[in-house]
């Protein structure tokens, strides 16, 4: 039953694909061609520089976040260790974070300057 399964399957795979090949019209636009599909032409340069600052900001959010996502299992992690060793962790985890925020913010990562 599951080889016939599977050979019908295929079967049917292959003659969709030859199908959707067969019978596609394939007209190269100008529109198509362009790198904006959106149907208007870009106005200026698309290679504007972004700011260094906005970028290092961008990083160590994403940087803080994917921390933030290491607390989320915590009540997972109490009904399955003792208290004493989830606290640790969790107590761990968040003075890392709190090192890490005060570095950057010493260090004047986290200042917006115009």
């Amino acid at each position: 039953m599951n080889l016939i399964t599977l050979a019908l399957i295929a079967m049917l795979t292959t003659i969709l694909l030859f199908t959707i090949n067969t019978y596609a019209t394939i007209k190269p636009d100008i529109n198509k061609m362009s790198p904006y599909e959106c149907g208007f032409d870009p106005l200026g340069n698309a290679r504007t520089p972004i700011s260094v600052q906005f970028f290092l900001i961008a990083i160590l959010f994403i940087l803080f976040d994917l921390e933030i996502v290491l607390l989320l299992p915590i009540p997972w992690s109490l009904s399955t260790n003792s208290p004493n060793t989830s606290t640790t962790l969790v107590s761990a985890l968040l003075i890392i974070l709190t090192l890490g925020l005060m570095y950057e913010w010493l260090q004047g990562g986290l200042e917006w300057t115009e």
